[in-house]
């Protein structure tokens, strides 16, 4: 896609809540929650514009507005248009440089009075362009023999698929494919946020969201210049939410009850093409499946939390929650087969038409203590029971048993924390280490097909027993007023899949999580100067992986090399004017975001590569 559900802007400030939630307020989650707050409306006028441009053909602009319609309500406008191409140069002749063009809007509008703060949003996004192309990485040799390249040649001029072809070219961002595939997304919701104070102590929340999003995103997935394999993921989504929350201060303690329920109805309407133009010459092999699929969603939730102030040093938290959901599926799909050679519009058939419905209920919850040792330093010590119900996943299928195989169990999770935090003078350091412990964990993972000329999959699967276990240490010092130092480690040793069933039919355990990296280390220094009437800024900072594989087959033609991305940002801001020249990537690290193994249909995998250097210049009015 674009490589990014939303495009955030004038936003106030993003929390990250690592491991099970849902004691608090939410859907229930057991791998963690990120809160994106936008700026509220503020009683008096304000706002800023913004233009901008950098490489690649990149567009920007931005604005907001802010102002009080009376002593109680103030509204908050804003806008942003980003129109730019990707890093990825196509050397099929005839063919677009592929981009998006993102439109985005924010109206928020809040009402407060000495008992009553409503909060009234909408949002939307309109978003068209041509999806980012993958490479092909064929990992061929020799197609006579079936020799395989070594993994550190795939995807060169020296190797190809089991069709022949490659890029022609070693330039890493260089592919080479009929590049036409379109994405649209359009986006739009509101939501009613009030809170009602039933006395000093006591506060009524009530909040309601409606969400729609219509997506089309259609892909090349032989990632070549022959008519391979095609296809489109196009989804209807319809969102309602509703959350009732009492907060009760008791003294030194604290309370919060709640209810949340959701409902969702998602409409899918996929598709993927296979060996179009062997039609020419074939009736067995070539096919265009089609699959409607519809998955309705109810969940509820109840909810509470107590915080007990046991003591001057002790504070103890706990939470309970019951979760159940009901899910309601219809998976169809028809198939259109050539009756003949050189039959392009051929025949379609009826593939399959089943049903099912899936209910899961669980009590989760969590019990925290918090130890202060001085006014400094204080450690906690937690444990966490999640729980995330099944589902059905629909996505491509290329038989009934493959598809009947998209409908997957609940999952469970204990949680086990131990950290710290400390201030010393302008040295702030949170230090925590965690051991989850998995039963059905749900993994997506890259699954070939039953059918021995189909393209693969990636399925959401239960994978039995799995844990995971690490350490993390994030560190700010501001050793003056002109620097801030930040830096980040995070360490997992342990992230393995229980076991799982691989094209062979082997079972295999002990394979690594996809995506999951031992080392992640990031760092920040920012230096900030007064100069000419203004403040200058200038920051860099950046982000490093180790190795990682993409799939759970620990597949080495599958493997991401572990590197390290630099950002840096130089800024002058005075009472009306920001200049800001900025860049991203700045060694232009060579690195992917995605290897999906096309198997031994296609002998490649699909490499999405990671953006270039980036590098622009952003002027900013402000009011």
């Amino acid at each position: 896609m674009s490589n990014s559900l939303l495009y955030l802007f004038d936003v106030e400030r993003i929390e990250v809540l690592k491991g099970p939630q849902g004691t608090l307020f939410g859907r229930n989650t057991t791998g963690g929650a990120v809160l994106i707050n936008s700026k509220r409306p503020e009683f008096f006028t304000e706002g800023y514009f913004t233009l901008g441009t950098a490489n690649q053909d990149h567009h920007k602009i931005e604005g907001v507005f802010n102002t009080a319609l009376t002593e109680q309500t103030a509204i908050r406008l804003g806008f942003s248009q980003q129109d730019y191409d990707y890093s990825s140069n196509n050397l099929a002749p005839g063919y677009p440089q592929s981009g998006m063009k993102q439109n985005n809007f924010r109206f928020l509008l809040s009402h407060q009075t000495e008992q009553l703060d409503v909060l009234f949003k909408l949002h939307g996004a309109d978003w068209e362009g041509n999806v980012k192309p993958v490479r092909s990485k064929g990992y061929i040799a020799d197609l006579s023999t079936g020799e395989l390249c070594p993994p550190e040649l795939a995807g060169s001029t020296a190797c190809t698929d089991n069709f022949g072809f490659n890029v022609g070219s070693d330039a890493f961002h260089d592919v080479r494919l009929d590049d036409n595939s379109p994405h649209s997304t359009e986006r739009f919701g509101g939501s009613v946020e009030f809170n009602y104070r039933l006395s000093e102590d006591t506060t009524f929340t009530s909040i309601s969201s409606v969400n729609q999003l219509d997506r089309l995103h259609t892909f090349n997935c032989d990632a070549s210049t022959a008519r391979l394999c095609d296809g489109g993921l196009g989804v209807d989504n319809q969102t309602v939410t509703q959350e009732f929350r009492l907060n009760q201060q008791l003294g030194e303690h604290y309370f919060i009850a709640g209810l949340f329920y959701l409902d969702e109805a998602i409409e899918q309407d996929n598709q993927i093409d296979l060996f179009y133009d062997a039609r020419a010459l074939l009736t067995a092999g070539p096919a265009h499946f089609f699959y409607d699929n519809t998955v309705d969603t109810q969940s509820i939730g109840l909810f509470g939390q107590f915080d007990f102030q046991i003591s001057e040093r002790f504070t103890l938290t706990t939470g309970l929650r019951y979760t159940k959901e009901d899910i309601d599926y219809v998976a169809t799909s028809t198939i259109n087969v050539p009756a003949f050679a050189g039959d392009f519009d051929g025949v379609t058939v009826p593939g399959w038409n089943f049903q099912g419905d899936i209910e899961d209920n669980d009590v989760s919850g969590k019990i925290a203590l918090v130890q202060k040792l001085n006014e400094q330093t204080s450690v906690y010590y937690s444990f966490n029971r999640g729980f995330k119900s099944g589902g059905y996943n629909g996505a491509l299928a290329f038989s009934p048993d493959e598809a009947r195989l998209a409908e997957y169990g609940p999952e469970s999770l204990k949680a086990w924390e131990i950290g710290m935090k400390t201030h010393l003078n302008d040295l702030h350091l949170n230090l925590a280490a965690f051991y989850y412990d998995y039963d059905n964990q749900q993994v997506f993972m890259n699954q070939q097909s039953s059918q021995q000329l189909a393209a693969p999959a990636q399925v959401l699967d239960n994978v039995g027993h799995s844990k995971i276990y690490g350490a993390e240490l994030d560190i700010s010092y501001t050793p003056d007023n002109h620097w801030l130092l930040m830096a980040g480690i995070g360490y997992l040793p342990e992230a393995n899949l229980d076991e799982f069933i691989n094209l062979n039919g082997e079972v295999i355990r002990d394979n690594r999580l996809p995506f999951s990296s031992e080392w992640n280390l990031n760092g920040l220094a920012n230096y900030r100067m007064d100069l000419f009437d203004g403040t200058l800024s200038l920051q860099l900072e950046f982000d490093h992986q180790s190795e990682f594989y993409f799939d759970q087959n620990q597949n080495p033609y599958a493997k991401q090399d572990d590197y390290t991305l630099w950002n840096g940002n130089i800024s002058w801001e005075s009472e009306f004017w920001r200049l800001s020249l900025w860049g991203k990537n700045l060694t232009d690290e060579e690195y992917s975001q995605i290897h999906f193994d096309m198997g031994p249909s296609f002998g490649l995998l699909q490499d999405l590569k990671g953006e270039a250097r980036r590098y622009g210049v952003e002027v900013t009015y402000l009011f």
